[in-house]
């Protein structure tokens, strides 16, 4: 799933706008932030225009997790 995240910019407020998108959208998604990009060169008050994504599948849970005693992670050095 993705998600496109902007903020349209008032005389007197902000207000933080979002739109969904499945996860097979994606050049859907990118086309819908190029419109909003669009519209900010245009003058008009989009801002701060970011997309994010979370796969519904994902196995782990998202984040810094605990290791256990049987991990040994190395950095190979040449």
């Amino acid at each position: 799933m993705y998600m496109v995240y902007w903020t349209l910019i008032g005389d007197e407020e902000s207000r933080p706008e979002a739109q969904a998108f499945d996860t097979s959208e994606m050049v859907e998604a990118m086309k819908f932030m190029e419109g909003l990009r669009k519209r900010q060169r245009e003058g008009e008050g989009v801002r701060f225009i970011t997309m994010c994504s979370e796969h519904p599948d994902v196995v782990g849970h998202p984040g810094v997790d605990v290791t256990g005693p049987d991990y040994n992670w190395k950095k190979r050095r040449k």
